[in-house]
């Protein structure tokens, strides 16, 4: 597609443990579109930052490594550049927020300092007056009042919204065309929540950039995202646009996921349905469908054959036999 920005292909990651090597993503394909947010979803443990750190060239060395795949942004294939060529890529054409603000800056750096590392290594041809200006005009294009003071601050003087708006300036600095966005409201409340979403969403239109959201929270998807990619245990279950996939999930656990979410059609105080059981163990896959052991409508196929992604509709795929 000629507007696909980047394009995953049978990304499999593997990770070495004492009781031997998992595969904690194995075989992933699907497309971001340019401008475009694509959501990723599922419970904790799925493969979705690990997928991101894939990306991002940052798996933690030496106990995990991309075992085969492809990501192409535009005509490269990200995966086989050189380290010096990823780190022109990394933070200046694709660029990643964190989970966690208060672990990814660092805590004996001022805030302006961190800042200012990104054009230093980015563009060193500015001037450190260039710098210091441009951090003050990111963290005041991302809603921190005062940029001029914040910039003097270290990261534990600032509120948790306020360190993931500093993330959020560092990310955008260098004005990516892909913004990696992992469990951006973690730890946050809820009116900073909704606040960290939107900032992203309009900064998004303004640049059109394409972002991939990560998260567990379906509501979050729905209101955010154009296209989603359902992951259950490392693999892919259901992929959509949004409309599609909430007017017409497919898999039994996209329709477990939806169904478990509270909505004001419901009775009051009725018990939400849930999906039984648990996620199986990395270790312990289950040869044939790993949704198996949890699955409402399984069939004893289900247990000896993987299932394989098929398309069901324009733009959608469910990797179930039963779909």
């Amino acid at each position: 597609m000629e507007d696909t920005i980047l394009k995953i292909e049978d990304l499999v990651v593997a990770f070495d443990t004492e009781q031997g090597v998992v595969h904690a993503v194995d075989e992933i394909d699907f497309t971001v579109q340019k401008g475009k947010i694509l959501g990723l979803a599922g419970e904790s443990g799925c493969g979705k930052s690990v997928t991101a750190l894939s990306i991002m060239r940052l798996l933690p060395k030496p106990v995990s490594q991309i075992v085969r795949g492809n990501a192409w942004f535009h005509d490269l294939n990200i995966f086989k550049l050189p380290a010096e060529e990823m780190h022109n890529i990394r933070g200046k054409k694709i660029s990643m927020i964190f989970q966690e603000p208060m672990t990814a800056l660092n805590p004996v750096h001022g805030i302006g300092k961190q800042l200012k590392e990104i054009f230093q290594l980015h563009f060193p041809e500015m001037t450190s007056e260039q710098m210091t200006a441009q951090s003050i005009e990111m963290l005041e294009k991302v809603g921190i009042p005062d940029p001029d003071k914040v910039i003097k601050k270290y990261p534990h003087q600032l509120s948790g919204g306020m360190r993931q708006r500093v993330m959020i300036a560092m990310a955008l600095a260098c004005e990516p065309e892909i913004l990696i966005a992992d469990e951006p409201t973690t730890a946050l409340d809820v009116t900073v929540q909704a606040q960290i979403l939107d900032l992203i969403k309009g900064l998004q239109k303004t640049s059109d950039m394409s972002v991939i959201l990560i998260t567990h929270d379906l509501g979050v998807i729905a209101e955010n995202c154009d296209d989603v990619v359902v992951m259950y245990a490392g693999r892919i279950a259901e992929k959509a646009d949004v409309k599609t996939l909430y007017k017409n999930p497919r898999h039994p656990y996209t329709k477990g996921l939806l169904n478990s979410i509270p909505a004001m059609t419901k009775t009051s105080k009725t018990i939400l349905p849930t999906i039984t059981g648990n996620v199986p163990s990395l270790l312990k896959m289950p040869d044939g469908c790993r949704f198996f052991g949890r699955c409402p409508i399984r069939q004893d196929d289900c247990r000896k054959v993987v299932p394989r992604e098929k398309h069901i509709g324009q733009n959608h795929t469910a990797a179930c036999f039963l779909c």
